[in-house]
């Protein structure tokens, strides 16, 4: 087993601050740290797998296809096949871990 802790990466005010946290043949884990107001837009991967999106900390939404968007506060999750339109939009500071599988 190996034991990670996420890092403190600070946020930063032109984009959001990302982090790799894993990477194996396997999955794939990053962080993010938004501002209010900053996004991950609307994308999707041609490859097959699916994504998880949790967040840690901070409110915002879940952003999905033809402009659909979700709550998304401390605790939610989102699941999504990988080329399903997906994306993150924070109205506080918000945290979030995106899993990727498999990697891409």
């Amino acid at each position: 087993m190996q034991r990670t802790h996420l890092p403190e990466t600070g946020f930063k005010s032109k984009g959001p601050a990302k982090h790799l946290v894993h990477d194996s043949p396997y999955f794939k884990i990053i962080s993010f740290n938004f501002e209010a107001g900053q996004e991950l837009p609307v994308h999707s991967h041609d490859v097959e797998g699916q994504l998880s999106i949790t967040v840690l900390e901070g409110e915002g939404e879940f952003l999905g296809a033809e402009d659909t968007t979700h709550p998304a506060q401390a605790g939610d999750i989102a699941v999504a096949e990988i080329a399903e339109p997906h994306g993150v939009r924070a109205s506080t500071r918000m945290r979030v871990l995106v899993t990727i599988a498999p990697p891409i």
